[in-house]
């Protein structure tokens, strides 16, 4: 019994979702300029994470065809057989709906319409439309894992605002880098499954080029931040020696000769950081 609801939980992707959360909760003090109350947090957190797990699980259903024969994705859940694919669409529906309905019951309707866009969005645009059909899949879909702030900030304020329009474009243009380092060292994986990653459609010079290109965006987006006035001088401080970090990875990513890949693991791992910490750093100067 433990061990099915171990893989129930599998599906939501807690590790994505958790990030997924933070970048929500982050939102939120910002927006409220100290911690929010209990019950709007974990309302909010919640019924987002129901809705972002949904969406995973959803989307493990659809790909149970190439999950299996990619290295990476294999022992998931549905792809190694442990949940039937019925079972893991209906946790994926189920977790959307529950997770909206809570959000528009306890949170507002604007939080609830953002995370089910967001939902939708990673559901219909990039699972079952752009995975498979483009090598710009990441970048256009990529706006899928943008939405959490969005959420955060309607559920404090019932509205949106220019910052946290600015964190969902920092999300947005962090997602193509991250997911290129992946790709560069996992590339015989996408290309067994059939999905035309980029570096397996365009190579890993000009993966590694627009890579590059969006680290340099990401930092001016991050810093521009600053000027909303919602975050204070030891954001500005993170955000330039992240992005600069970031920036200096992508180079090194860059000139790294093929088919070495230790710089593509080191950048996708430093992606990692560098989203954690950027975020938590937004409420560091929050009273």
């Amino acid at each position: 019994m433990m061990a099915m609801l171990e893989d129930y939980v599998a599906l939501s992707k807690p590790r994505i979702v958790l990030l997924l959360l933070v970048t929500c909760y982050s939102a939120m003090i910002v927006a409220n300029q100290g911690v929010p109350g209990l019950a709007v947090t974990v309302f909010t957190l919640v019924g987002l994470a129901l809705s972002a797990g949904g969406a995973n699980a959803v989307n493990m259903w659809y790909d149970r065809d190439i999950d299996p024969v990619m290295e990476r994705t294999r022992t998931r859940p549905v792809a190694a057989g442990r949940v039937p694919a019925r079972g893991a669409l209906a946790a994926g529906i189920g977790g959307g709906l529950v997770g909206g309905v809570l959000l528009w019951v306890a949170v507002g309707a604007l939080a609830a319409g953002i995370a089910v866009g967001g939902y939708l969005f990673y559901v219909l645009v990039y699972t079952m439309w752009l995975k498979r059909r483009t090598p710009q899949n990441i970048v256009i879909g990529g706006a899928a894992g943008a939405f959490p702030p969005l959420v955060g900030w309607a559920a404090i304020t019932h509205g949106v605002a220019v910052a946290p329009v600015l964190m969902f474009l920092i999300i947005f243009l962090w997602t193509p880098p991250h997911f290129w380092a992946l790709a560069l060292y996992k590339q015989d994986d996408y290309r067994r499954a059939g999905i035309p990653m980029m570096p397996v459609v365009e190579g890993e010079w000009k993966t590694k080029i627009q890579a590059l290109s969006y680290t340099i965006l990401l930092l001016g987006a991050s810093l521009l931040l600053y000027r909303t006035g919602v975050v204070g001088l030891w954001y500005l401080g993170a955000a330039a020696v992240l992005g600069v970090g970031f920036v200096a990875y992508a180079v090194a990513q860059l000139r790294e000769s093929p088919p070495a890949d230790r710089w593509a693991r080191r950048t996708f791992r430093y992606s990692l950081v560098y989203m954690l910490v950027l975020f938590v750093a937004m409420v560091a100067n929050v009273r």
